[in-house]
């Protein structure tokens, strides 16, 4: 019997409900005023932080080449920086939940992306999955997030940009993984690539002093750098074990987690239309999932 760390089904597992609990974290966080790209600086600096102490106490031998740099840095911004500001500024606006089901669109768009980089051949069933997929998004993007509660189309089109990020991810982190390179190096070098991006930004932008805000949040800080430590150790882990495609189911599981703690203890509740599209969604990702177990 394998363990989780060797079995793709069970990182999957592990992983998705991780980064799902990152939803229910973040609506709260920004709920309190705390601007979306500190606490995403707070999951990138505390998450590359605690893992770089793990290397640290294992003893392990950092080499810094040129390829790894660069690595870190474009891994960092696509991966990481970006599509935790767009999840956070959103969030607030579309609900937990809705922006939940965001990450379940993230196979579709790796299938789309890898079919036009020309990283895989489309087949009839990759080709099905990506419209019913399409299908389902259009039906949750008419809800426009909580029922009763519709946001302004701008923030549904910064909702939908989060799985586009995501599945540029993906595929780049595989295509450029640095050989001989372990998962966890990769994670704490990427995480604070991306913390030192987003601690400019803070500066640049004169949000700096919005630190203060943490203070008043330590348990849901701690919290949260806890849950993304473990879920970015695992996260590269099934990178990896699964492929980027397989990785990007971590987006269902995720999405599964932010609709029930939006639901049954955030109080948001979403239109029938919302339900049936995420429900399409899934369908979708279950035919592109075995488009690329055909592929492979």
């Amino acid at each position: 019997m394998k363990s989780v760390w060797d079995s793709a089904f069970g990182l999957l597992l592990v992983t998705g409900g991780l980064l799902g609990l990152t939803l229910p974290f973040g609506k709260i966080a920004t709920g309190e005023g705390v601007p979306a790209m500190l606490w995403a600086f707070v999951i990138s600096f505390g998450a590359g932080g605690v893992l770089l102490l793990v290397l640290l106490a294992r003893r392990h031998r950092f080499v810094l080449t040129a390829h790894k740099l660069r690595y870190f840095a474009i891994a960092a911004a696509i991966s990481y920086a970006v599509p935790n500001m767009l999840m956070f500024s959103a969030i607030s606006h579309l609900g937990a939940g809705y922006t939940g089901i965001m990450f379940t669109l993230s196979p579709v768009i790796t299938l789309v992306l890898s079919i036009l980089l020309g990283v895989r051949r489309p087949n009839l069933l990759g080709i099905a999955g990506i419209a019913v997929g399409f299908v389902g998004a259009l039906m949750v993007a008419l809800t426009r997030g909580e029922a009763g509660q519709p946001a302004e189309l701008f923030w549904v089109f910064v909702g939908l940009l989060i799985p586009v990020s995501l599945a540029a991810g993906n595929i780049y982190r595989t295509y450029d993984w640095p050989e001989g390179t372990g998962p966890t190096e990769l994670a704490v070098g990427s995480h604070l690539a991306a913390a030192a991006m987003l601690l400019a930004g803070l500066f640049s932008t004169g949000s700096a002093g919005s630190f203060s805000l943490l203070s008043g949040l330590p348990l849901l800080m701690l919290a949260q750098v806890a849950s993304a430590s473990a879920m970015f150790a695992f996260f590269f882990r099934l990178q990896a074990v699964g492929g980027p495609v397989y990785l990007s189911q971590i987006g269902y599981v995720a999405a599964a987690i932010g609709l029930i703690a939006g639901t049954f203890f955030l109080g948001e509740r979403y239109a029938l239309l919302t339900w049936a599209g995420a429900a399409i969604v899934t369908a979708g990702v279950v035919m592109t999932t075995r488009a690329q177990s055909q592929a492979a």
